[in-house]
């Protein structure tokens, strides 16, 4: 995860008042995350991210060996707006639609800077359109810094760690 300027919560009972007092509006926000993306209004995502928010996705091989490469790697909220704009207007894929799974969410710990270190799992079902078949598409886990001293509370990062070493098909909606 994200290197700290602070120690994380150092005892289970630290972490559980961190999370007793901030759980519902980091789930609430994860969960604001999936149904955007779930219902076909992706372009909400990046208003969730700060400015300077980074969103990548990347497997576990490659985050478990500190490897920079990712499949989706956007350093701004105004990046991301790029990509989903692109892909609604100029990639060709399969109409498809997702489906979130999320759990397991924890918040970690607190940096310095007040961003809340927060953990969680994930499973997105996809459905092909035209078939309707659907297929377990990724699981993994988020390692996420949401700042939460805002109007709103928003994403400084969110790392999407998927568990295959590999995706089987080119993923053109975020997850």
């Amino acid at each position: 995860m994200h290197a700290s300027n602070s120690p994380p919560a150092t005892s289970w009972q630290d972490r559980l008042a961190l999370h007793r007092e901030h759980g519902d509006t980091v789930t609430y926000l994860l969960a604001e995350w999936a149904h955007a993306i779930d219902q076909n209004r992706v372009e909400d995502i990046a208003a969730l991210m700060l400015p300077n928010g980074r969103y990548t996705v990347t497997s576990r091989f490659n985050h478990d060996r500190g490897l920079p490469m990712a499949i989706i790697d956007a350093h701004s909220a105004a990046q991301l707006r790029d990509r989903i704009k692109s892909m609604r207007l100029a990639n060709i894929y399969q109409p498809q639609h997702y489906r979130h799974v999320l759990s397991a969410i924890q918040v970690t710990g607190q940096e310095s800077s007040g961003l809340l270190q927060v953990r969680s799992s994930f499973a997105v079902v996809r459905t092909l359109e035209m078939m309707g078949d659907s297929m377990l598409f990724a699981t993994g886990e988020c390692h996420d810094l949401i700042d939460i001293q805002g109007d709103a509370p928003r994403f400084a990062q969110r790392r999407m760690i998927f568990d295959s070493r590999a995706v089987e098909t080119l993923m053109v909606i975020p997850i």
